[in-house]
């Protein structure tokens, strides 16, 4: 039995030493390969030389002592590297730390030049015009804290008063429209104010002071009879006009020289008979309505209306009509009021003051011409669309160009606004003779239901 189980353990030996060599063998090429690698990357001596299709490359002969000079060797350059790879950081940091200082600074100078163009930064006055300006005008430019702290509405615990953008431009003139006596009487500043609104200063600050009231008043003349009435002269204030009385704007339209809507006073002459026949450029209110269901027209706006002729006339059927209209030498809001209609003194460029798919109709009748920008008419008549409701009306009612523009700029214009057309008219412009080449169209567009 003990004889038997020696040669089973000397089998077993013998089976286990080739596998042992083989271990070690195994390791002793991974310890090889390795070494080899590092050489092969980090050694000076490595030398590559191709012949024809053969590589083949020397190594120096192997040595505990040349690989340690080998290893020694890699790690200085190894340190070498990190340090210039620490420096190269050191360097970009501190390029990256300039670049922002420069950027700050040129920040900076953009903010001092915009300044000194608008004097505002951040849409609010520099800190060295808020010293300079009046009392009453920071009052009235705010803001305000609001008594009962932040408002949920807009996330704000104050309040800005809206005051146009434009109005920043014009800092002398902004602080001339705002120097008063408080509670005392407003200056007669109308046609200094209008000026300003028109550069831009849209809407202007409100103001503490009140308006000067005319003389002898007395109660406005009763409606319907106050569509077709010529007012009382006591009912204006004439100071800021060439006329002192409604007389004279109506004889002046055979007087030489050029107004605006020279004619618009004489409630007799041709306004009496505007938009009552419908032929070629002109449309006929009824005409127009009746493209619509019976009393779906209700509510709507004209824009630049003169003395207010187009409102009356959809007055007397039973359509309110906000005119919007500038008092060029001429009262015309007051006016308007006079006859028992809405009007709002605002220019041709401001946003329309009404929620968007409210509106029934707008008209507008030679204000929009090719006198506005082409960008500032696109953003005018998408306005314009966005405030009627789906199916309303716009009626552009002789609109100016010339006939070079006709085509190439204005029908590619409303064809992209979306507009539906349902009446479409040109006509050329013969005042001035056939050969300026001058042309009007009317146009009668509908915004899509859906």
């Amino acid at each position: 039995m003990g004889n038997g189980a020696h040669d089973d353990y000397a089998k077993k030996q013998a089976k286990q030493q080739p596998h042992n060599k083989y271990k070690l063998k195994i390791l002793l090429l991974v310890i090889f390969t390795n070494l080899l690698t590092i050489y092969i990357f980090s050694g000076p001596s490595l030398n590559w030389k191709l012949t024809g299709y053969s590589n083949h490359f020397s190594l120096p002969l192997w040595g505990s002592s040349i690989l340690l000079q080998e290893l020694n060797s890699t790690k200085l350059e190894l340190a070498a590297s990190h340090s210039f790879i620490v420096e190269l950081q050191q360097q970009l940091k501190s390029t990256n730390l300039l670049v922002e200082a420069l950027l700050i600074e040129l920040t900076r100078e953009q903010e001092h030049s915009t300044q000194k163009v608008a004097g505002v930064s951040g849409g609010k006055f520099n800190a060295d015009l808020i010293v300079r300006l009046p009392n009453e005008l920071r009052a009235a430019l705010g803001p305000h804290k609001l008594p009962l702290g932040k408002s949920p509405t807009t996330g704000l615990d104050e309040v800005n008063s809206p005051v146009g953008a434009g109005c920043f431009k014009f800092q002398e003139e902004l602080v001339q429209y705002m120097t008063y006596e408080i509670g005392g009487e407003c200056p007669v500043d109308d046609v200094f104010a209008q000026r300003l609104l028109l550069k831009g200063c849209e809407p202007l600050p409100r103001r503490r002071c009140h308006p000067k009231s005319p003389v002898n008043y007395v109660e406005p003349t009763p409606f319907p009879e106050s569509l077709w009435a010529k007012a009382p002269d006591t009912s204006i204030i004439w100071d800021p006009y060439t006329c002192k009385s409604y007389q004279c704007l109506i004889d002046r339209n055979n007087a030489p020289g050029v107004f605006d809507c020279k004619d618009c006073f004489d409630l007799q002459g041709r306004e009496k008979n505007r938009w009552l026949f419908d032929r070629g450029l002109d449309y006929g209110i009824d005409q127009v309505l009746n493209t619509k269901p019976r009393r779906t027209i209700r509510i709507g706006l004209d824009i630049g209306g003169g003395s207010g002729t187009f409102a009356a006339r959809m007055r007397e059927r039973n359509v309110t009509v906000v005119t919007t209209s500038m008092n060029f030498d001429g009262p015309f809001n007051s006016f308007i009021a006079s006859r028992g209609l809405i009007p709002m003194h605002v220019s041709v460029f401001q946003r329309l003051p009404f929620f968007e798919n409210t509106l029934d109709i707008v008209h507008s009748m030679h204000v929009l011409s090719n006198w506005i920008p082409d960008a500032m008419l696109q953003f005018t008549l998408f306005d314009i669309y966005r405030v009627l409701r789906p199916g309303g009306l716009f009626w552009l009612d002789h609109f100016f160009c010339f006939g070079s523009q006709l085509n190439e700029t204005y029908v590619p214009m409303f064809n992209r606004i979306g507009f539906r057309k349902l009446r479409w008219n040109t006509g050329m412009k013969l005042d001035r003779g056939i050969d300026k080449n001058e042309w009007y169209f009317s146009a009668l567009l509908e915004k899509p239901m859906s």
